[in-house]
């Protein structure tokens, strides 16, 4: 059939027309849609949002947005894949999960190791559960791993020791059990380790050589603190391993790490401490509290350049306060109560405008000023500190 006959108007709009709509893709305007997304790296987010219970996946979160009747790395994304993925340049490949808090429930389906680009995996703050699958050893490139705040039960699976590309593991906040796999140094590119508040036992292994941060607060941990597990760790600037069972003394090579912070190891059962008269060159904060540790108030931490908070509380102290400690311009908390310390507390701490908060209280102290906010709570009765000190000849008794 022959075309209309248009007339010379309408036949130069028509081709106008035409040209705008090829300037207007060139010009990026228009964005034809793009589905191009791995058939692998598809199933592998069927089987994810699969093993996630749909009853916990709310209308409005992440999850619900993932619809696939659409290809996941399309673009633009106007109603579904909304969040919770995001994908290669190329929109081939998805190279995170980083969903929302929304309580999500569920367990990490192993064919998670499919997804062979990913750089981060993040499902922090929800209800997942169950084991930690293996075959997430096969996530080469995962450079983030944060699983905290969930369920996650059974052991660290020691396959993560596989993850060489691995920068920050976050599994604290999960019911993880078992012991610690000795494989862990080798994984050279760690920074941060967090797996604090979960109920892993046994000693510490040997440590990421590349370490910042190691975080194993709240655990079942025992047995002693040796050298070896730290050695050559010339990084390491934040320790945290409160809320254990860690026993000994805690020795002079501790302090002589050249990077360290800060360090927290209160509520464990250390009985001694040695601190080195040349270390501490970079500590800024020391929790020892509550543990057994017996001796004298260490007199070398006055030497420490930058040391701001310091706390040695309940533990079996004896002796005077060190007069380091009043001279000190840096220290800005000092807790020392709960111990069993004599003599009058250094003028330079209990003077009006030190600056320094904290406590000296519950000790044996005579002459520490009501005006001095440090010297609350009051002091043990004098038959207790006779009784500790054994009529002035012994250390405190426990």
């Amino acid at each position: 059939m022959p075309l209309p006959n248009l007339n010379l108007h309408h036949h130069v709009h028509f081709h106008l027309l035409l040209l705008h709509i090829s300037l207007l893709i060139s010009t990026n305007h228009i964005s034809p849609i793009q589905a191009l997304t791995s058939p692998s790296d598809i199933s592998a987010l069927k089987a994810f949002k699969s093993a996630v219970k749909p009853s916990s996946i709310p209308p409005w979160s992440c999850l619900a947005s993932w619809d696939f009747t659409t290809d996941p790395c399309a673009v633009p994304r106007r109603t579904h894949f909304t969040c919770g993925v995001t994908c290669s340049p190329d929109s081939t490949r998805v190279t995170q999960i980083t969903l929302d808090p929304a309580a999500y429930s569920g367990t990490l389906t192993p064919l998670i190791s499919q997804l062979t680009n990913l750089t981060t995996l993040d499902l922090a703050d929800n209800s997942f559960s169950g084991a930690i699958p293996s075959s997430i050893s096969s996530l080469s490139n995962l450079q983030t791993l944060t699983l905290q705040s969930n369920s996650f039960s059974g052991s660290l699976p020691p396959a993560i020791s596989n993850l060489k590309s691995l920068e920050s593991l976050d599994i604290s906040h999960n019911l993880l059990s078992g012991f610690l796999p000795n494989t862990l140094n080798s994984l050279p590119n760690l920074r941060r380790l967090d797996l604090s508040f979960n109920k892993l036992a046994g000693t510490i292994p040997k440590l990421p050589p590349n370490l910042l941060e190691l975080a194993l607060k709240h655990n079942s941990l025992s047995g002693s603190i040796p050298e070896s597990v730290f050695a050559g760790l010339t990084q390491l600037e934040v320790i945290e391993l409160s809320e254990n069972s860690f026993a000994g003394t805690l020795q002079s090579w501790f302090f002589l790490q050249p990077s360290l912070q800060q360090v927290d190891l209160a509520n464990n059962s250390l009985t001694g401490v040695e601190i080195p008269p040349n270390g501490g060159g970079e500590l800024v904060a020391l929790d020892l509290g509550f543990n057994r540790i017996e001796g004298y108030v260490p007199v070398n931490f006055g030497s420490y350049p930058v040391l701001s908070s310091l706390s040695l509380r309940y533990n079996r102290l004896r002796g005077r306060i060190p007069v380091e400690y009043g001279r000190k311009k840096s220290l800005k908390r000092l807790y020392l109560d709960g111990n069993f310390l004599i003599g009058q507390p250094p003028a330079g701490l209990v003077t009006g405008g030190n600056g320094v908060s904290g406590s000296l209280g519950d000790n044996c102290l005579q002459a520490c000023p009501a005006s001095s906010n440090l010297c609350m709570p009051s002091q043990k009765p004098n038959a207790i500190c006779k009784q500790a000190y054994g009529g002035g000849r012994g250390k405190p008794r426990s």
